[in-house]
């Protein structure tokens, strides 16, 4: 997230922490989030983004990021982000600022009866490795800065249809401070971690499977409270429906406390080679 001006709100973001074939969305989410706070009055935080994948990146490269100013009103603020490599728009994102006003505010109740993230969980990386026959060594997204706690792995055998909840802890595992900005990009960051992988779930698959070509189509996030993503944070993700060659799911998140923190949804494309 330290992404370097390069003046006329167009910013210079560094590659990606990890190899792999592609960069990892949620690295497109935080990056295009970062440049639009560093181009809107600091009284207004983010509310909302809605993000469309274009083309993957090329991990190893840096990404140019172009700010365009939509709107500017009293209350709220709209910014369009570009994303580039090599002349090429890889992602394009708009973001809406809001300034913190007093209102009503409700949320449902939620209680999830399962274990803190201090007791024993799988790591969502051994999972992972553990569903990828293919994988020589370590899975590459062990290098993405974050810890995942995975609750309730699906452990069904292939065939059998997984429609529950999938539950994780997950958090930024590096300090970040309070600086809210900061916060809200990592909380994007870690946004796109396991959402769109459950999609096959309903249908006994995993995505993991090497008879599946999937990638993620597009990205909407809405930051209800403030956040600390370095914090454990309980990721509720569920699939909502599959069809047409997509899947549709949701995710949202709650701070230790249980209180809704951010909602979120993503398609991604599924193209079941049988």
């Amino acid at each position: 997230m330290e992404i370097e001006s390069l003046g006329n709100n167009e910013f210079l973001a560094p590659p990606a922490p990890e190899g792999g074939p592609r960069t990892f969305g949620g690295q497109f989410l935080a990056q295009t989030l970062r440049a639009a706070q560093l181009c809107v009055d600091s009284s207004k935080s983010v509310h909302s983004s809605h993000s469309y994948f274009l083309r993957p990146g090329d991990v190893d490269a840096s990404t140019e990021l172009r700010v365009e100013e939509v709107r500017d009103g009293r209350s709220f603020s709209v910014r369009q982000v570009i994303a580039y490599q090599s002349g090429l728009e890889l992602f394009r994102s708009t973001l809406s600022f809001h300034v913190a006003e007093a209102g009503l505010e409700w949320s449902p109740e939620a209680y999830f009866d399962v274990p803190g993230p201090d007791g024993e969980i799988m790591s969502y990386y051994d999972y992972w490795e553990s569903q990828s026959a293919e994988l020589n060594g370590s899975w590459h997204g062990r290098s993405r800065p974050m810890d995942i706690l995975y609750i309730n792995p699906p452990d069904l055998p292939e065939g059998v249809s997984v429609t529950e909840p999938q539950l994780m802890w997950i958090r930024i595992n590096e300090p970040i401070g309070e600086d809210r900005c900061l916060q809200e990009a990592a909380l994007a960051y870690i946004a796109d971690a396991t959402l769109i992988d459950h999609v096959l779930l309903p249908h006994g698959y995993r995505w993991q499977d090497d008879r599946l070509t999937g990638a993620s189509l597009d990205h909407s996030m809405w930051f209800h409270q403030k956040v600390k993503a370095d914090d454990w944070l309980l990721y509720e993700q569920r699939v909502e429906t599959t069809g047409g060659s997509r899947g549709l799911a949701t995710g949202r998140f709650f701070n230790s406390v249980g209180n809704l923190v951010a909602t979120c949804a993503q398609e991604g494309l599924i193209r079941w080679n049988h």
